[in-house]
């Protein structure tokens, strides 16, 4: 059974041009305490932000914004915008339904070419096997955000384009590491689908016909956050390295006192 999180501060914002913002603060770890309010937060990108959303952003005192986006990323939705005095880390990760003739048949495809890409689970197939292969290629990036964290980093913002896959993944990851179990990294997961959260579908076709149930549903498998995709990238650690903690020391490079570090930086007191 999904674990159910504490709730989350009321002062939660509904930002203007930014979806799928949160704290992932309050959840917790294996040792009885939880991850510090405040430290860790999670989003869409920022290219959309309003005065009024970098204003809150910058008065959360962040250091450093993770940008898992890549160069088509930055071409459909553009640049983040600046907040003064924060780092801006770019880190590209594959999208997870990467490819530009694929994306142009999301965007623009008829619904011939939409079932030939994504009907009779075609989509969840390849959305599954991308969240396998970030975990098992993108060891050195990973790697690379957790000795960022442990150093410097903290408060941070993680984020790539709908702020579910690359930077739920990356999160995932984090969370791992200063030992958040399974079951509470899913249910924070899965927040991305509520309604006000989820990134808009973007098609040239904006009719009745062009964004019918059909077309939603064929599309969901993109768009959605799936409890077996995070699944498919816990299974490819546990096939891989037999369990966590290979991973981070084997697959991650991350020293016991690092995994301390970010401890120290990421929870609560004992």
């Amino acid at each position: 059974m999904t674990q159910q999180l504490p709730q989350t501060p009321s002062t939660e914002p509904e930002l203007d041009g930014v979806r799928n913002f949160r704290d992932v603060g309050g959840l917790p770890a294996s040792d009885g305490r939880r991850v510090r309010y405040g430290r860790l937060f999670r989003s869409g990108h920022l290219a959309h932000a309003t005065a009024r959303d970098a204003a809150f952003l910058t008065g959360l005192g962040l250091h450093t914004v993770f940008d898992f986006r890549n160069a088509a990323d930055h071409r459909l939705d553009g640049l983040d915008v600046e907040l003064p005095g924060v780092r801006n880390v770019s880190i590209p990760l594959s999208d997870p339904a990467d490819g530009a003739e694929f994306w142009r048949m999301v965007r623009d495809g008829n619904m011939d070419e939409l079932r030939s890409i994504l009907a009779d689970g075609k989509g969840t197939q390849r959305m599954t096997a991308s969240y396998r292969t970030i975990i098992l290629e993108r060891t050195a990036e990973h790697s690379r955000v957790l000795h960022a964290l442990a150093e410097d980093s903290v408060p941070a913002l993680m984020h790539c384009a709908a702020g579910k896959d690359r930077a739920g993944l990356s999160i995932a990851v984090s969370l791992l590491a200063v030992g958040v179990e399974r079951e509470a990294i899913e249910a924070d997961y899965l927040k991305s689908n509520d309604a006000h959260r989820r990134y808009r579908v973007r098609r040239s076709d904006t009719s009745a016909a062009g964004m019918s149930p059909e077309v939603m549903e064929l599309l969901n498998p993109l768009f959605g956050a799936h409890s077996d995709y995070l699944a498919a990238a816990f299974a490819a650690i546990d096939e891989t390295w037999g369990g966590t903690d290979r991973y981070l020391a084997e697959g991650l490079k991350i020293a016991p006192e690092t995994r301390e570090r970010l401890r120290e930086r990421l929870l609560d007191e004992a």
